[in-house]
């Protein structure tokens, strides 16, 4: 992982999990959302998100709202961004009913606070939401590249387009969000984006298998083959 130029962040919810990566000095930061915290059974968003900032304290850690109105997106934006300086508040680009947060992101980046706008995944929403930010407060612009492809398209070409836009405010970072293999990591890199958010088991798959030799993977997969076989007592 220490090969890439990209910044590795971790994305999860499991508490232990989150503090183990953060002890990772090939991690550089941290990502979470309301789905992922759901389905680790957080039930107390405040009280889940000030327990790990206890330990998170010196890498990016982003937390988001979960309002789909704008005003209480507001006051939930400045609430988070208030327990910690290394706080990004997540703000979707629109809400469920596709009303933009364009207007709500250049009010919350005019007042300082660090965003980091998600579930991006058109170039359209890039500039709109550039458009928006303050150059002189932090950003991060999460595109959902894996949900691209899941289209069938490939991400790379919106994401080297996001990049070039960007290039013009310095203080924001390109994302590569939605990591769905190995690959990806890889084509992040390649593509020139600042951060990109993955999944532990991705991680884990990562360390184990990134550069492995094609032909001793060969092997080990039929190893897998013949042990769960003989498991499996099978007889012909």
């Amino acid at each position: 992982m220490n090969t890439f130029k990209i910044k590795v962040y971790a994305d999860g919810a499991d508490k232990n999990s989150m503090l183990e990566l953060y002890k990772d000095p090939a991690i550089s930061g941290l990502t979470t959302n309301p789905t992922l915290m759901r389905k680790a059974g957080i039930s107390n968003y405040a009280s889940f998100a000030q327990d790990i900032l206890l330990t998170i304290k010196n890498k990016p850690l982003s937390l988001e709202v979960f309002s789909d109105e704008f005003d209480e997106m507001y006051r939930q934006a400045l609430i988070i961004s208030g327990w910690q300086e290394n706080v990004f508040v997540k703000i979707p680009i629109t809400n469920s009913r596709g009303e933009s947060a364009q207007p709500l992101i250049k009010t919350l980046s005019d007042e300082g606070v660090k965003l980091n706008v998600t579930a991006i995944l058109t170039l359209a929403q890039v500039e709109n939401t550039l458009a928006s930010l303050n150059p002189n407060t932090s950003a991060v612009i999460s595109v959902f590249a894996g949900r691209i492809a899941d289209t069938g398209r490939n991400p790379e070409n919106i994401i080297r387009a996001a990049k070039a836009a960007i290039s013009k405010l310095p203080k924001v970072e390109l994302l590569w969000a939605s990591v769905r293999e190995v690959l990806n990591i890889f084509q992040a890199d390649k593509c020139g984006c600042d951060i990109v958010t993955v999944p532990p088991d991705i991680l884990k798959k990562a360390e184990l298998l990134a550069g492995k030799d094609l032909t001793e993977l060969s092997l080990d997969t039929v190893k897998m083959f013949e042990r769960d076989a003989k498991a499996a007592g099978y007889q012909i």
